[in-house]
Parts: structure tokens; sequence; C-alpha cells
């Protein structure tokens, strides 16, 4: 049998025997850091709280980030909210005239804001972001940012016609913005969710790639973001070839690369969060209330409160079954599904 020096030099790792068999402790040779092997990768610690860092420099991927367009609509806000006295006054005289006033509400008739956030109105959507992009031209950083070619409507002109050579000094109105988008929204047959995302788009192109929309370029970046918002979010997308004939003197191969560069300045990052396509829908809304942008307002219809009040029946009705059955939580829309419709009349 070995010896118990044997036995415990062989089954330490810390001890071995040097030339002259004398126990000494074994050292072991340092770590070589990643600068000396030459590997400089990041580890992944270092990329934990990267969102948290760039949430302010990107709204269009973080719903608590503030929406560029709102901020740039705030330095006409105040010149609008000196103008609500005499308006308020014009509002008085033009009701004396007997000219049309704003809908109310009364024990005969009920007005409804169509308007929602699942559902938004169409014709109210594209008036909304159309004044979203005015803004973001008309108070555009002074030095213009980065630009790229492939948005210059003087190297790619979206018809035959000569550009002017003045094309990038004057601002375009916001109904002349609304004309563009609402031809490509009616041509194309576009939802005015689409019209949300378009506008997320947009703003995530000024963010990534640190450029700025101006009367140079907005068209062009304009359809660009339209022809990615519809294949992204419509499930029968529009293709490219489509949208040559709405702008007859566009090329294919036009499209084509102006939708691969707009995917590369967005680093392929196409997706939209419920959370933010949700916050550009309410801040939409307050940029339409700031500058008097009313809501279309229509009465409610028999057939329409039929409805309503039979989801309300509904809705109680689970309710009161789930607490029997000792369930305490609240009944929803989404849970009346398989649930037989009956029908209800107004009381």
């Amino acid at each position: 049998m070995g010896s118990t020096s044997s036995c415990c030099v062989s089954s330490s790792p810390k001890l071995r025997r040097n030339a002259h068999s004398r126990l000494e402790s074994h050292n072991p040779e340092p770590e070589l850091s990643r600068e000396d092997t030459g590997c400089n990768l990041q580890h992944i610690s270092d990329r934990e709280n990267v969102d948290e860092l760039n949430m302010e420099y990107n709204p269009s991927d973080h719903p608590r980030a503030s929406t560029i367009f709102l901020s740039k609509s705030q330095p006409d806000v105040r010149e609008k909210r000196k103008s609500l006295f005499i308006n308020h006054l014009t509002h008085i005289d033009e009701s004396k005239r007997g000219s049309r006033r704003r809908k109310h509400s009364s024990c005969s008739t009920i007005f409804l804001d169509d308007n929602t956030v699942s559902q938004p109105n169409l014709k109210f959507t594209i008036k909304c972001v159309s004044l979203a992009i005015y803004y973001h031209i008309k108070n555009r950083d002074t030095d213009g940012g980065m630009q790229q070619d492939i948005f210059d409507e003087k190297l790619h002109p979206l018809s035959k016609s000569e550009v002017p050579s003045d094309y990038d000094k004057h601002d375009p109105e916001q109904k002349q913005i609304y004309r563009f988008v609402r031809t490509l929204f009616s041509a194309a047959q576009l939802t005015a969710e689409c019209a949300i995302v378009t506008l997320v788009y947009v703003e995530r192109l000024l963010t990534y790639a640190d450029i700025d929309i101006g009367p140079g370029n907005w068209k062009r970046m304009l359809l660009g973001a339209i022809l990615l918002a519809s294949k992204v979010w419509d499930d029968q997308a529009v293709w490219n070839v489509d949208y040559c004939q709405i702008l007859k003197d566009i090329t294919v191969e036009d499209m084509n690369e102006l939708e691969r560069q707009f995917l590369e300045l967005l680093q392929f990052n196409i997706n939209v969060p419920s959370s933010v396509y949700a916050k550009y829908y309410f801040d939409l809304r307050s940029l339409s209330e700031t500058n008097n942008l009313s809501f279309p307002l229509e009465p409610l219809s028999q057939d329409k409160a039929q409805r309503l009040e039979a989801i309300s029946r509904l809705c109680d009705d689970k309710y009161k079954d789930a607490r029997r059955a000792g369930k305490k939580r609240s009944a929803s829309v989404d849970n009346l599904v398989g649930v037989r419709w009956v029908p209800a009349i107004l009381s």
C-alpha cells in the first residue's frame, strides 16, 4: 500500500513535487484579460440597461418616451392659446347668426365619438398624421442633420415635371401633406391603423438615421414609411408595382431601392408594440385638441344602442355568474367569445 504522504500528494490539486521530491504549494497562472487575448466582445451585463438609457431618444420603441411630433408642436401651442378668447367671441357671434355650433348630447339625442384606439376614424387619423408631419417640417432643426440621397426629390423625382430650383426652401402646408397622404391611402385602400404605424416609422427613421424631414424629402420619406407600414400591418399588402400605378412616373426599381434603404436605416426594426401604438394614437388626439381639430361626432342610432345594451347585459350576467362561482374578477368583452347574442330592446 502507498504511504500517507504519497496519497495526499496525488489527491491534492494544490500540491506538486519538484525535482528534489519536496512538497510545495502550486501557484496557478494568472488569467489573461480580454484585452490580452484579443477578444473585445461586450459582456452581456454591459448591455442589460441599454434600452432604459436610450428610452429618451427612441420614442418609437418605448411607450414612456414622449413622441417627437408632440414636442415639435409645443412652440405653436402658446400662439393658439392666445387666440382662444378671440375664437370664443367669434363662436358666440356666429351662434347669434344661426351658424353651425358644436354638437352636444341631450335627452333625445346622444352624440358619440366613433374614433377609438382599436378602430380609428380613417379621415380623422390621416388629418392628424398630416398635421404631425407638418410640425416636423415647420419646427425642424436648423442644422438639418444628415442627408440621404434616396429621399431627395431632386435626385429621385416622383413625377416627370421639372423640380423647381427652390424645391427645398418652402415648407408645405398641412393641406398639401394631407392631400398627398390621402391620395395614397385612398388608391391603395389602406386602413387608419396603417397611418399611425406610418408615423411611428417616420419618427423611428429620424431617430435611428439622425436625419430630419424637410421640404425636399418629406414626400419620399412618407412614401417609404407608407409602403413599409402597409406590408407590416395589412394581411394583403400592396405590392411595389401597385404604387407605380398610383404614381405614374415612378419605377419599380426605384420603389424597391427606397424600401431596401428604408429598412436598412431602420436597422430592420419594424416591430411596433401595442403600447407604442396606443401612445401615438392618444398623442394624435392631444394634438388635434390643441389645434381645434374636432372629432367626428355621430348620433347614437337605435341599432348601435341595441348592440351596446346587449353587450352591457351580457357582461353583467357573466360578472354575476363569476361572483356566484367564487371567481372575483370583472368580465370583459374578450370573455364573451362563444356566447349567443340575444336581441335587446331599448327601454
